[in-house]
């Protein structure tokens, strides 16, 4: 069994670096819920400058940041277009009818995005026994989808569509990060187009918490209000603000190794006959699965072996790379994952 296991499970498992723990014991901390954390504010503006926004605000989660920009972009009984992939849709438990009284309109997106035609469709006429269409949301890079980019011309098109519309646009940037360094596009070329963006500081990132919100100043105050009654005010969080400021600032360029471990282990499945990857990795995340064998079998086989993969998607194994994994560890978990496979099926 490989010792310590190799925890491909998501980028989220990452723990802070040597410098992400200076930065927390250097910083200057006041109480958050009075907007007196300097560490805080400090993230927080420079967020917005990055992502082109005129003001941003330091939340708990990815999450709690989606869920604030469509409640930011919507009052009970409109409705948000998304994919039907999305992580929103997906993994965010009913939180949008549950906290915002809205609905969502699903769409295809196998690739990891929504046809144009489909969405054009999909808004709604003007009529009072019909539900606003209140936002499209699109999500970059698209996890479901194997961390693909969707690209900038794309994105465009969105938005040219919504703005012709009068519908808001919403950007969950999660791993925006990512999309940004394969690309060589600056976030906020991305971001400045939308009227919200959530981006996440734990993931490739390396932060133990945190994800950012970004928009106009009058709904990053209402969103403000809505963390608060949510649960997610917190005081001398600046602790946690500067993980993610160091983050940013020192570990967002070597993403691109990621990038390249998500690629050798890809490169190594596809060896394998009894393996099918429907979509070669762009960025950090490989998805695959099995031809003839049990995907959750396969799982339950390696984790005794050490590599630990993600069971999240129905009918797909899912295996991100980070920070915590070398890429001498990656050709490992992928040989292990091959070898485990030809093994069981010989038997």
């Amino acid at each position: 069994m490989i010792q310590p296991p190799i925890d491909l499970r998501s980028d989220t498992v990452t723990k802070p670096t040597p410098g992400m723990f200076e930065a927390m014991l250097r910083a200057e901390l006041g109480d958050d819920v009075y907007a007196e954390d300097p560490t805080v504010n400090q993230l927080e503006d420079y967020v917005a400058e990055l992502l082109g926004h005129e003001s941003a605000l330091f939340v708990p989660t990815g999450v709690m940041s989606n869920q604030l920009c469509l409640k930011a972009l919507t009052v009970p009984g409109n409705e948000v277009i998304l994919g039907e992939r999305s992580h929103i849709f997906n993994y965010e438990t009913g939180a949008p009818a549950l906290l915002s009284g809205i609905q969502l309109h699903t769409l295809p997106d196998e690739q990891g995005w929504m046809e144009l035609p489909d969405i054009e469709e999909a808004i709604r006429e003007d009529a009072y026994y019909l539900p606003r269409t209140a936002v499209i949301a699109v999500e970059q890079t698209h996890n479901r989808a194997g961390g693909s980019i969707l690209p900038m011309e794309y994105l465009q098109q969105i938005v040219r569509l919504g703005r012709a519309a009068g519908v808001g646009l919403h950007l969950d940037g999660a791993r925006l990060w990512n999309a940004s360094v394969a690309t060589g596009i600056a976030p906020a070329h991305y971001a400045s187009q939308f009227d919200t963006v959530s981006v996440c500081l734990s993931k490739g990132l390396g932060a133990p918490v945190g994800s950012v919100m970004a928009s106009s100043k009058e709904r990053i105050t209402l969103a403000r209000k809505f963390r608060k009654v949510w649960g997610g005010g917190w005081r001398q969080a600046g602790i946690l603000a500067a993980c993610g400021l160091f983050g940013l600032q020192h570990q967002m360029e070597r993403l691109e190794e990621d990038h390249q471990k998500a690629a050798r282990f890809a490169e190594i499945l596809s060896g394998s006959p009894m393996l099918e990857i429907p979509r070669l990795p762009e960025t950090n995340i490989v998805v695959f699965k099995t031809v003839g064998f049990d995907l959750l079998r396969l799982a339950e086989i390696v984790k005794t072996e050490g590599v630990w993969l993600s069971t999240a998607f129905k009918g797909l194994l899912r295996a991100v790379f980070h920070m915590d994994v070398t890429l001498e560890q990656t050709t490992l978990a992928a040989q292990t994952v091959v070898a485990a496979l030809h093994k069981e099926a010989t038997h």
